[in-house]
Parts: structure tokens; sequence; C-alpha cells
């Protein structure tokens, strides 16, 4: 099953929260336009040699079981693309998300 839920965000814009229940995993994504934030799936490392070229924005946080504890959990690896920007390791994904508008 997937679901698809508006995320409001603080300056009053609102992101994309994605949710896919797997077998024994869910998947979650919380996205804007430039960005996203997701969780321990997300390959940072592949995402910073492989598809550099590509510019992606992202975040990825672990540990996290909802797309509300996603927004709320500090950032565990950022691609460089994210750093260019200002987000950085540590950051709540809310927070980061606030960059990626």
């Amino acid at each position: 099953m997937m679901r698809m839920v508006p995320i409001p965000l603080a300056d009053g814009s609102t992101a994309l929260g994605v949710e896919v229940l797997l077998p024994k995993t869910t998947l979650l994504a919380v996205t804007t336009d430039k960005g996203y934030i997701m969780c321990g799936a997300l390959d940072v490392a592949l995402l910073n040699d492989r598809l550099k070229d590509r510019g992606i924005i992202a975040g990825r946080a672990v540990g996290v079981k909802t797309l509300e504890e996603l927004m709320q959990a500090p950032l565990e690896s950022v691609t460089g693309t994210a750093e260019a920007l200002g987000i950085t390791v540590g950051m709540k994904g809310a927070d980061a998300l606030l960059l990626m508008v």
C-alpha cells in the first residue's frame, strides 16, 4: 500500500509525504520541488558518487518509522549539493526541507 499526504512546513509551503508499505519495512520520503529527505533506505553515497552530475539535493535519517518521525529526526547524511544549500548532518528533517523550497 502507498500513502501520499501533504506536509505543511513552517514557512507556509507544503511538501509531499510518501509512505510505501513493503513486506517487513516501510519506505518514507518527504519531497519538495527541489529535493527530499528519506528514511535509511536512501543511499547517499550513491547519489554523491555515481549520480553526482545530477546535483541531487537529499538527506537521510535512520531509525524512523513514520513521516512525523522523519520530519523531527536529525539527518544522518546529506548529499554534497544539499550541503551547498546549508543543509547539514544533525539538522532536523523539517529544517532541511525549509532550505529545499
